[in-house]
């Protein structure tokens, strides 16, 4: 950068410290939106001021951390004569409506364990490192490209949430644009059920500020529009994304004023406790996992979105649970033999995942369930925990996705195929027209035909 461009960087940044907001008038009064951080705010090292029917598809993605035991995860048998592992078991009374991929790889690096994993199963890209203690995804992580395509149409574009007690998860719009989970059932609730919802047939007020509220942002466009002028390229796209953002809130204000579709399933769930304590150091992972799960079914049910993420453990998690010796990750690296304290994690987490699906097979909808309209991923960050590694990485399909994914089967590569064929099976199943997935050596051009119908 020149002296002449600094010295107008710092002018224009001092006047825009004194206009943080872009204004407009709206029936006569003034209204504001606030702007987000911009390039031109900053110093020059950048680091101080200066489809819509009744039956949707829906997409959701079960997240654990720390990996299997690849011995006592992969299936017996290929196609449709497999039997499930003992990992696998607690999945049996839903056999028919999953579908396990095995022996694929993540192709991507493995620079920072676990995270490198979430990255490039969830991207198909790299991490990207800012240092050892920081780090992002490197572009929107699969839920959030589905939501794109589908999740206009709901109250909610995406719905995030998570039983472990951190708040992170791992969907990213794109690189530093993290999608928060919610960890608290009861907030969940609310949030979904709570004041801005009605079921059908509830005869409810209205708030009549809506229709002002939502119409906040078409005031400004006009002071928007000039304002981009005055900014750089990186600006100019940091203020699309903030401006998009606003708009999504606009959109959820519009569905406050409409009863949600005539779903004959759709009802206002039961209320989850207001607290779930850990007893002892360990937390209630279940009681809270099932709890959200209970309402996320009747979010789908009722449309308030077609897009969720549950994250029910984190990346690198060393939680406790009630009959271990010591926290997961822990025992992943410290826990001698067949580490059967590992496996039994596992197998709680295959449990957590077998009550979610369980949860939307029992929900009618046309001549199916709710699960069958849903093409639901259940992945993890490494395989075995123990190396870290991206080889036989753990891949299990739920539900179909409205007949469009294969179910009842196994597939078993034969070369550690790129994890990113089966995601490109997965986005272009919701409707999604991707030519490709991820970037650099996660990149692939074609999904995996062998599992779609």
């Amino acid at each position: 950068m020149t002296r002449r461009q600094k010295q107008r960087r710092r002018r224009l940044g001092a006047s825009m410290q004194r206009r943080t907001f872009l204004k407009g008038l709206l029936g006569g009064a003034s209204v504001a939106v606030g702007l987000p951080l911009l390039d031109l705010f900053l110093d020059g090292n950048g680091a101080a001021l200066a489809d819509g029917g009744l039956l949707p598809r829906r997409f959701g993605l079960f997240f654990w951390g720390n990996g299997m035991l690849p011995e006592r995860w992969t299936p017996e048998g290929v196609g449709e004569e497999w039997a499930l592992s003992e990992q696998l078991a607690p999945l049996e009374s839903i056999k028919q409506k999953i579908s396990v991929v095995s022996g694929m790889s993540v192709k991507t690096g493995n620079e920072i364990p676990h995270h490198s994993g979430t990255a490039g199963i969830l991207t198909g890209m790299p991490l990207v490192v800012r240092s050892h203690s920081e780090q992002t995804l490197g572009g929107p992580s699969i839920d959030q490209l589905i939501a794109a395509e589908v999740g206009g149409d709901t109250r909610f574009r995406s719905i995030e949430f998570g039983a472990q007690a951190t708040r992170l998860g791992g969907s990213h719009n794109g690189p530093d644009n993290r999608n928060p989970a919610e960890t608290d059932p009861y907030l969940l609730f609310e949030r979904i059920f709570g004041a801005g919802f009605r079921a059908p047939g509830e005869d409810t007020e209205v708030d009549p500020s809506l229709a002002l509220r939502r119409s906040v942002l078409d005031a400004v466009l006009e002071d928007a529009d000039r304002f981009k002028k005055r900014l750089g390229a990186r600006d100019v796209a940091r203020l699309d994304q903030h401006m998009e953002g606003i708009r999504a809130l606009e959109l959820r204000l519009a569905r406050l004023e409409e009863d949600p579709p005539d779903l004959a399933a759709c009802m206002r769930p039961a209320q989850p406790l207001e607290t779930y304590p850990d007893i002892d150091g360990r937390p209630q992972l279940s009681l809270k996992n099932r709890a959200m799960c209970d309402v996320l079914v009747m979010a789908l049910a009722c449309d308030q979105t077609r897009v969720f993420s549950n994250f029910i453990t984190e990346p690198l998690n060393n939680l406790l649970y009630d009959d271990t010796e010591a926290g997961h990750h822990q025992l992943t690296h410290d826990e001698p033999g067949d580490q059967p304290q590992v496996n039994r994690i596992v197998i709680r987490m295959m449990e957590e995942f077998n009550y979610m699906l369980k949860a939307l097979d029992a929900v009618p909808e046309a001549d199916g369930t709710l699960l069958d309209n849903c093409l639901v991923l259940g992945t993890s960050d490494v395989s075995y925990g123990r190396t870290h590694s991206l080889d036989e990485f753990p891949i299990i399909l739920a539900g179909g996705g409205c007949n469009t994914i294969k179910t009842g089967m196994h597939y078993r590569s034969p070369s550690r195929e790129n994890a990113s064929h089966v995601m490109l099976s997965i986005v272009r199943a919701m409707g999604v027209r991707a030519a490709t997935f991820g970037d650099g050596d996660g990149k692939v051009e074609d999904g995996l035909s062998v599992i779609e119908v």
